[in-house]
């Protein structure tokens, strides 16, 4: 979308729930009696599964980025479909707000309460973490929302099966988290994001009905998807409670490069030619030099290579029998320097090479609070939106620190800046424009959240925001889900 299509569609006007209670705390007559919501949800839960307490509240208050935060009045935790719920039942008879919350890993604020009021409640499916028996002839398994990805991943090897997804964040992030995001991460290019992996889900509307579609079946023409509509909507239209996923063979066997090249465009052409050479690859990891330098500092590594390269690129091969000599075969044609490559063939090199990709995030976190901003662009604007972004912030930002990397092989890129005040959103704005200029999408894999909800028709027309918000105010009369996400901010 062009700049001129943007300014024609105007502010995007927020969606306006109801009035939320005062204090959910509070014993106030309403339709569901004189209790206060409180009580009557830990008559659905028990007491230590509504959490009060602010020193017990604030972990579920603050996101991963620490750039987000804000004051719930409550948070519960359900254990059961069931129990989510009576929970929304009694939050929609009251006309409360919930915010749906996972493993906390989300990086733009909508897993985490809107604002400073105390009016919403966290609802939290850490406990919704069952793993079914594994389906191996139909290869599948139905999982809890709250199952971590890393308990999926182990549960569905000792299988000989694997869940293909995979994130850094694999110990903490949670299925529901990554079905409300469309979470992408380290394959894509083989195995697709979350909405190619996700065949059913059970979830509960705002008003407590549950709807439930887990069978699993390939060919299902009956109507509507709804399972699909919930992939990506980040909690606004339904909480996720379970989903039916599809598996693949296990690929034991990985081998992995660690490329020094001299520009984007370089990277893009290999990728290109291993693409055609290896149908094992897996992942296209790009970084950069000065990347690489802080996450050596952070992590206290040595430096990969003999010298510094202005730009790496990680690749992974995995097959189902040794894949290290395909991938030597495809470098081989590639007539890189001797000294350009390090290559990894057993768990442990493999491991130690996928550090220098994987710590970023937490190396870029530990200087300051980061901007974090996850784009896509055409793969052939790739080089000139690394040049335009870099020379941006030296101009505009000259203070702040810039640190690339991303999922070149899908043209991922996460864009992080530290620097700037968390509350300043001036350099969102500056490089949101670029990305949407050069005709790239302002949200990969992290959502919008209230991170992003300003500049939405950067990248959706009016006419398509237009319909979303219908089916929100179809599915959530009242506006209780998640109501600062997507849509708030103009």
């Amino acid at each position: 979308m062009n700049s001129s299509d943007h300014s024609q569609e105007g502010p995007i006007q927020p969606l306006q729930p109801s009035a939320l209670c005062a204090d959910p705390k509070a014993s106030t007559p309403n339709r569901a009696g004189s209790r206060s919501l409180e009580e009557v949800l830990v008559g659905i839960v028990g007491r230590s599964n509504v959490l009060s307490d602010d020193e017990l509240r604030r972990p579920y208050e603050v996101d991963w980025t620490r750039r987000f935060s804000g004051r719930s009045a409550l948070v519960v935790r359900p254990g059961s479909t069931d129990e989510v719920s009576d929970v929304l039942a009694a939050c929609s008879q009251r006309s409360v707000s919930v915010v749906t919350q996972g493993g906390n890993t989300g990086l733009v604020g909508a897993s985490v309460p809107p604002d400073d009021t105390g009016t919403c409640i966290v609802l939290s499916t850490r406990r919704l973490a069952t793993i079914q028996p594994v389906d191996k002839a139909a290869s599948q398994v139905t999982v809890g929302a709250g199952a971590t990805l890393a308990g999926l991943q182990q549960a569905v090897a000792a299988e000989g099966l694997a869940f293909p997804v995979d994130l850094a964040a694999r110990d903490s992030a949670t299925v529901g988290g990554m079905i409300a995001t469309n979470a992408g991460g380290l394959h894509v290019i083989r195995y697709g994001a979350m909405r190619q992996r996700v065949l059913g889900v059970e979830a509960v509307l705002a008003d407590g009905t549950v709807i439930s579609h887990l069978g699993g079946l390939l060919k299902d023409n009956t109507g509507y998807d709804l399972s699909q509509l919930l992939v990506g909507s980040e909690g606004t239209l339904a909480v996720v409670t379970a989903a039916r996923l599809s598996l693949v063979p296990e690929t034991p066997h990985r081998a992995v490069a660690l490329l020094g090249l001299t520009s984007v465009a370089a990277a893009l052409e290999v990728i290109d030619v291993l693409r055609g050479d290896l149908p094992g690859l897996q992942a296209a990891e790009l970084f950069f030099e000065d990347g690489l330098a802080l996450v050596c500092s952070h992590a206290r590594l040595a430096p990969p290579l003999a010298q510094s390269y202005p730009v790496y690129l990680l690749v992974e091969v995995a097959g189902r029998t040794d894949c290290s000599d395909d991938l030597f075969e495809a470098l081989s044609v590639l007539d890189l320097p001797e000294d350009a490559s390090a290559i990894g063939v057993d768990t442990s090199t493999v491991a130690k090479l996928w550090e220098y990709r994987e710590r970023h995030t937490e190396a870029v976190s530990a200087i300051g609070i980061p901007h974090k901003l996850d784009v896509t662009l055409p793969h052939s604007r790739l080089p000139t939106f690394e040049k335009q972004v870099r020379l941006l912030l030296e101009r505009d930002f000259p203070a702040a620190v810039l640190v690339l990397f991303g999922h070149a092989g899908d043209g991922n890129l996460h864009v992080n800046v530290v620097g700037p005040d968390p509350d300043d959103d001036a350099v969102d704005e500056a490089v949101l424009t670029l990305v949407a200029s050069l005709g790239g999408s302002i949200s990969a894999e992290h959502g919008i959240g209230r991170a992003k909800a300003r500049w939405l028709g950067l990248s959706r027309s009016a006419s398509e925001i237009a319909t979303m918000k219908a089916v929100k105010t179809a599915l959530d009369p009242l506006g209780i889900l998640n109501p600062a996400t997507l849509f708030t901010g103009a």
